[in-house]
């Protein structure tokens, strides 16, 4: 049976009280922490970095996982490391060394994994399988949250699960862009099994609430 896991993205979080956010969405039944990292450089927008990820550290005690949108990416990875991320996950456009930047992820300790645009070729996972602890698909086009599902992700979802299953490699297959209550089973069938979810998750009153209806969601798949 699947274990289904959901990711909160603290994009969509109210940062004049993150700590409280975290801790909040956690308590409501979230498995991971996602943490967005622009740099208004590789994606048209400009979030956070590895001090907020610090300052959320002591707050959860389930993973952060950080997906950095940034060029050059090897340099930052360390700092995230340090101040307490369990996964980062990179776009292979902003590394010149796929290989080696996975390999400096879990040289710090970390779960490393690549992220795919909708309009990004699979085939950089030709070569790294052995190297992947995730695999990130991403149903928007970085940058902004609020963005709606791109239906053609779910053939790149399904063209992933294939080879993950290939590899006989235990590698999560995570979703990002878009995700709700209504579309969260869609991305599970297509083979997808960690959902990030950003305001359909703290744009509403009870995190709780939505998160409930999600796994009952998944529940039916």
């Amino acid at each position: 049976m699947t274990t289904y896991r959901i990711a909160p993205s603290i994009l969509s979080a109210d940062f004049a009280r993150l700590g409280e956010e975290v801790r909040n969405v956690v308590a409501a039944g979230a498995d991971f922490i996602h943490f967005d990292v622009m740099d208004n450089h590789y994606v048209p927008n400009l979030t956070i970095g590895p001090l907020v990820c610090e300052a959320i550290r002591p707050h959860v005690q389930v993973p952060i996982d950080v997906h950095l949108m940034v060029k050059p990416v090897d340099r930052i990875i360390p700092d995230f490391a340090k101040a307490g991320a369990n996964i980062i996950t990179f776009h292979p456009e902003a590394s010149d060394h796929i290989d080696r930047s996975l390999q400096l992820i879990r040289d710090h300790g970390c779960k490393a994994g690549l992220v795919f645009n909708p309009g990004t070729p699979l085939h950089y996972l030709d070569h790294v399988m052995d190297k992947l602890d995730i695999v990130l698909i991403m149903s928007v086009n970085p940058g902004f949250g609020g963005q709606s599902f791109i239906p053609g992700a779910l053939q790149k979802i399904a063209a992933v699960r294939q080879r993950i299953e290939a590899s006989g490699r235990e590698i999560l297959l995570e979703v990002d862009g878009g995700i709700k209550v209504e579309n969260i089973a869609e991305a599970a069938a297509a083979g997808a099994d960690t959902f990030v979810a950003g305001s359909a998750i703290f744009g509403k009153p009870d995190y709780k609430a939505v998160i409930d209806a999600m796994r009952r969601s998944l529940a039916a798949v």
